[in-house]
């Protein structure tokens, strides 16, 4: 019997994704914060973890995916939010005449 290592029996490469988990990126234009969370989780979470890394807050900040503001209950599920896809943050701006 041998001792090499079968190639069904391999582990995974080490920067394949984890099963039932999604990458995403999450860019201000001047930072990108990337995070690997599940389809489940709540991107209020996300949110309040990008803003406590960057220093901002979480009020002055809207996110945005594909255009549409995301929610804190909303969720990579809720918005078909893909392996790989970005969320964009941008600055809150109130007023206007």
């Amino acid at each position: 019997m041998s001792n090499d290592a079968s190639p069904n029996h391999m582990p995974p490469p080490a920067d394949a994704p984890l099963l039932g988990h999604i990458n995403i990126k999450l860019t201000d234009n001047n930072n990108e914060l990337f995070f690997k969370v599940k389809p489940t989780t709540p991107f209020g979470k996300v949110m309040e973890t990008f803003c406590k890394r960057q220093g901002k807050d979480l009020k002055s900040v809207r996110f945005l995916f594909e255009g549409q503001r995301i929610r804190k209950e909303d969720t990579c599920e809720t918005l078909d939010v893909q392996d790989g896809d970005a969320i964009e943050v941008h600055q809150e701006q109130l007023g206007g005449t």
